[in-house]
């Protein structure tokens, strides 16, 4: 089975079964705070393709003029839904739609926005952009306490650029060269795993 052949018919079972709890979702967080219900940002997607990604919105709704783009700790824009959804990973579960329209697979280098992948060192950006950013990947599971990390920095915003995105960078040039449908198997589980636990 091809990878994108996995990627449409995963990414639409999950949706058709998830409705209830994307439904439920969708009423909490327009409970919580006032706004839109989903959170879009232009990504760089596959060839350095741009598109919009969509993920269930867990700040305030004008939280882009409220600081950093990166999130820090526990930043004070994070809703009270919001915190839950971003401990749990539900908040990406919007993704699925960008998976089935071609522009996301479930397990793929994170994509980046503009800003960060100008920072790309050249050897690394086509290796990286050579394949379809994905939901989850390695570097996801092993920095799934980034936003703790870079709140014990004294200039998060340079820890970010200087440490924790060419870690990302390696591991997604690593995936890139080696994935297999079995690897993908494995990040998905691992990830199942490590949220369920988390």
């Amino acid at each position: 089975m091809s990878k994108r052949i996995f990627d449409v018919v995963l990414a639409a079972l999950g949706l058709c079964v998830l409705v209830p709890l994307l439904a439920v979702i969708a009423v909490l967080i327009k409970r919580d705070s006032p706004g839109p219900v989903f959170f879009r940002q232009e990504r760089v997607g596959r060839y350095g393709r741009l598109f919009r990604i969509h993920k269930f919105r867990t700040m305030v709704a004008d939280a882009p003029a409220r600081g950093l783009a990166i999130t820090v700790g526990e930043d004070p824009r994070i809703t009270r839904t919001g915190a839950w959804l971003r401990r749990t990973k539900l908040d990406e579960l919007p993704q699925l739609w960008d998976v089935l329209r071609g522009d996301m697979s479930l397990v793929g280098p994170r994509p980046e926005v503009p800003r960060y992948v100008a920072l790309y060192p050249p050897e690394l950006r086509e290796q990286v952009l050579a394949v379809r950013p994905g939901i989850t990947d390695p570097s996801s599971l092993e920095f799934l306490d980034e936003a703790e990390r870079l709140a014990r920095s004294e200039d998060p915003e340079r820890e970010y650029s200087e440490v924790i995105l060419p870690a990302k960078l390696r591991a997604a040039a690593r995936y890139a060269e080696q994935a297999t449908l079995a690897t993908d198997l494995r990040v998905l589980w691992g990830t199942v795993w490590r949220v369920w636990r988390g």
